[in-house]
């Protein structure tokens, strides 16, 4: 046979490959994740057990934190559990599907899933403050400037109850709507102060991370965000009130703190401070793995990716991530067999008959034929602490975040059955996910609803919606500007509209004559 030069070197090559092992694919992963992947996965290698134990590193704004007495003791995991009765209702450990999730589950194929392997919301949900209860919840006077610097719940409270700001702009939420209203009784505001009565009685104290993060949460991505400070007027029609974009938040948080929404969830509940784990670290109590790492990706990837709308992630183990809306994710793959990250997904499914080193072997999915490796990058909205800015808008936001390494296990048709958090998944991966349906009617004190809110809300987006001041010389100015902003954002269905050029445009910027011949 005819042998040229390129089939030659060729054959060379074939040769060299065969003695050598296969040489490295040539892939397009950023060399720093690239590398940063693979040395945890090393760590992971050398020392499952320690690895797995770690608590993970957060990018990004900080989340409000237990006390590091509360951390080194695990108190906050029972703690925590405690006052998830706050918010949505427990899971069922066999609540683990990403169908009883997610608006559409639409993909559940990993290979359909590469093409939307990064995805991020069109806007971050708004960050507010958790509004901590030892503080007053929304009763917190914020910018007083004499408000005490303590954390003990009577003084802060004792403060609000007996003393007036020297700017009534410094009014706290709580008292600004118990003006609004014209309740002199300030039935909100004492609702909010005696929130924290019950603890202090018992315990002599109230935690500092209490707060309604359950109720901004969900608020956060349920209702838009407010923009803009407002002036109204309160039910005595003459005192001025300046609701700004932190006080609205404020009380759409307290609302859905205490709406009780319908809501879809997945994940568990462990109850457990040291869980027994096996040789590779792995959680032997089934109740205490919580979300399985398939059940996730399909979660994540579909929710965020797909349907374009938040959920929230709440860790039991991790301690500074409790009820945070997400925001975007990214992710890449890892051959579990040989360590090595990739960005196409054919370089990193390994066989199962081909993975040798498998640690969590006898826990694979039936029906598993391949299993592969991913990194993923999430990022969630945290907290922020309230101010008097007149406006607000996604720049404002805290973002936070971490990664994920965990193994999926792909049938043979490539679908997603199961999985297997690694590395220091111990901790590092959210154990409960959940989704607000639909808004409840909610009254607050017998004060505040839904209906009030909301309208502090459009007032914020639309300063000239719905006024209540009668000042024939402010209305005009405000109706003015009315019309101007209708006519550069409304739908003009109704409003500058032209018969001429075939319907709804704006006015041209020369005067139309009345002998201007119409079509």
């Amino acid at each position: 046979m005819k042998m040229t030069l390129g089939t030659s070197l060729g054959l060379v090559a074939v040769a060299f490959a065969a003695a050598c092992g296969e040489p490295e694919p040539s892939d397009s992963l950023d060399p720093v994740l690239k590398g940063e992947i693979e040395d945890a996965l090393a760590r992971f290698d050398a020392d499952p057990r320690s690895f797995m134990n770690a608590l993970p590193q957060k990018v990004g704004a900080p989340s409000p934190a237990f006390s590091p007495s509360v951390v080194k003791s695990l108190d906050y995991i029972s703690a925590k559990n405690a006052r998830r009765q706050d918010g949505p209702a427990d899971a069922p450990g066999s609540n683990d599907q990403a169908k009883n999730l997610v608006d559409n589950l639409q993909l559940t194929n990993l290979a359909d899933m590469h093409s939307i392997r990064s995805a991020s919301l069109p806007e971050s949900a708004w960050s507010s403050d958790y509004w901590a209860i030892y503080a007053g919840v929304i009763a917190k006077r914020y910018t007083d400037p004499n408000f005490p610097s303590s954390e003990d719940w009577k003084v802060l409270t004792d403060y609000v109850r007996s003393k007036q700001p020297s700017n009534p702009d410094d009014l706290s939420p709580a008292e600004k709507y118990d003006l609004l209203v014209g309740d002199t009784s300030k039935t909100m505001t004492k609702h909010n102060l005696d929130e924290g009565q019950y603890y202090y009685s018992s315990y002599g104290k109230v935690e500092t991370w209490m707060g309604i993060c359950h109720g901004w949460a969900p608020a956060s991505f349920m209702i838009q965000r407010p923009t803009k400070a407002i002036e109204v007027l309160a039910a005595d029609g003459k005192t001025k009130i300046k609701f700004y974009p932190s006080d609205v938040k404020a009380l759409a948080s307290l609302l859905w703190a205490n709406a009780s929404p319908t809501t879809k969830f997945i994940g568990g509940r462990c109850n457990v401070k040291n869980p027994a784990t096996d040789a590779n670290g792995r959680i032997k109590d089934q109740a205490c793995r919580d979300t399985n790492a398939g059940t996730w990706h399909l979660a994540v990837v579909n929710q965020i990716g797909k349907s374009q709308r938040s959920m929230v992630i709440d860790a039991t183990y991790d301690y500074e991530v409790w009820n945070q809306p997400m925001y975007s994710y990214s992710y890449s793959y890892f051959n579990p067999q040989t360590n090595k990250a990739y960005s196409t997904l054919s370089y990193a499914k390994v066989a199962v008959a081909d993975y040798t080193t498998d640690k969590f072997k006898s826990y694979r999915a039936p029906g598993t034929t391949h299993i592969v490796g991913v990194s993923m990058d999430v990022r969630w909205t945290v907290e922020t602490y309230p101010s008097h800015s007149t406006t607000d808008s996604a720049s404002r936001d805290a973002i936070s975040g971490a990664r994920y390494l965990y193994t999926l296990e792909l049938d043979a048709a490539g679908k997603i059955i199961g999985g297997e958090w690694i590395g220091d998944s111990r901790y590092n991966h959210p154990d409960f996910l959940w989704l607000p349906v639909q808004k409840r009617e909610a009254t607050v004190a017998g004060v505040i609803t839904y209906a009030n809110v909301r309208k502090l809300f459009d007032l914020a987006a639309d300063p000239t919606w719905r006024t209540q001041i009668t000042d024939p010389a402010v209305v005009l100015e405000l109706a003015q500007q009315m019309l101007v902003w209708r006519s550069r954002h409304a739908d003009r269905t109704l409003t500058d509209m032209l018969v001429r050029d075939g319907g709804v445009g704006r006015f041209p910027a020369e005067p139309m004559f009345v002998d201007t011949p119409l079509p």
